[in-house]
């Protein structure tokens, strides 16, 4: 099962795809309330879903294209307040992104960098039995809710930011239970946007470098086949069909399994606190900017993973403004 979230005015409301059509739910405005009443219940959440389907349709077509008046909203959110939901990823997870950060940060052609050591540390402990605990990966803190676009929504490149480059990568989305417990709602597929070129310079500035604008959807997928999962990103500039990559996720395309990432990303209380949303990042195959590919602003960024719905498509946006300093007023 896919779902969208959409918005028409001060409306909101939840559907499943049905292509061409998308058939509105009832009872529902949000996946955040579907995914709570799927909790309290107890009962599945596709069976939940189907059993509040209504008669009501749409054209998807058109709202996909963005000539509509309903606009898709990212497939997942805390509709009560952005800041409740952590936006978060994991690294070095995929051989493809590896070897890009090896060239970036590599300081003696014969010396293995900090990254290349830990994406090692991943294929030799990243796939724990059950009821181990294997090897922590990298993860990094991407912001809350309002740094999240939906499909057709610009990513920005901050006046402060070096550069902008996508990052081509399946989400997973879950929501944590009244008594803590974390609940898998599904996947999605997502732009994990950064500024690899401020990262470029040190590695220590890869927190910063992820503080930035991503986006998701336009579908989540409740229960998707996540073995090998190919894909494809590419991008247009001027309306013309700049560059494209062949891309792999899934399991079988990494070193850490999900039940390990999931540990990793969980074992941390603060990850649990009752009521939050949290989409973490899985990690991207290849980057464009690994093949010395530079964003301009109006470029179109195009993501399709097998089975996961339509194209997610942003534009990029350079910021015009002057960056000048921020000055803070003393209390004292």
């Amino acid at each position: 099962m896919r779902l969208v979230q959409l918005k028409a005015g001060n409306e909101r409301r939840l559907a499943t795809v049905d292509e061409p059509k998308l058939r509105l739910l009832r009872d529902f405005d949000s996946l955040y309330a579907l995914v709570e009443a799927a909790i309290t219940s107890g009962e599945k959440l596709t069976a939940l879903a189907n059993n509040h389907l209504s008669q009501d349709a749409l054209d998807y077509e058109q709202i996909y294209q963005g000539i509509a008046d309903w606009k898709l909203l990212p497939p997942i959110d805390h509709p009560g307040e952005p800041a409740c939901c952590l936006v978060s990823g994991t690294g070095l997870t995929h051989l493809g992104s590896a070897r890009d950060r090896q060239s970036m940060h590599l300081a003696k052609e014969q010396d293995l960098t900090d990254s290349m050591k830990m994406f090692h540390w991943g294929v030799d402990g990243g796939r724990p039995a059950t009821g181990e605990i294997g090897s922590a990966p990298e993860w990094f803190y991407k912001g809350n809710g309002s740094m999240v676009r939906a499909h057709n929504e610009p990513l920005i490149v901050p006046a402060y930011a070096e550069d902008g480059g996508e990052e081509a990568e399946i989400a997973s989305a879950y929501l944590i239970g009244r008594n803590g417990q974390p609940y898998r709602i599904g996947m999605v597929q997502g732009n994990e946007f950064s500024d690899h070129l401020f990262e470029k310079r040190n590695y220590l500035n890869l927190a910063g470098s992820k503080l930035r604008t991503c986006s998701l959807g336009p579908e989540l997928v409740i229960d998707p086949d996540f073995h090998s999962v190919p894909g494809k990103v590419s991008i247009a500039r001027a309306g013309q069909d700049f560059w494209s990559q062949p891309i792999a996720s899934g399991e079988e395309e990494m070193c850490h399994s999900l039940r390990n990432l999931e540990h990793h990303h969980f074992k941390f209380e603060l990850h649990r606190r009752p009521g939050d949303v949290h989409i973490h990042f899985l990690g991207a195959h290849s980057l464009s900017f690994g093949q010395g590919i530079k964003l301009q602003s109006g470029d179109v960024v195009s993501i399709q993973f097998e089975g996961f719905g339509r194209p997610l498509r942003n534009p990029v946006l350079i910021a015009s403004e002057k960056h000048t300093p921020v000055e803070v007023i003393p209390l004292a």
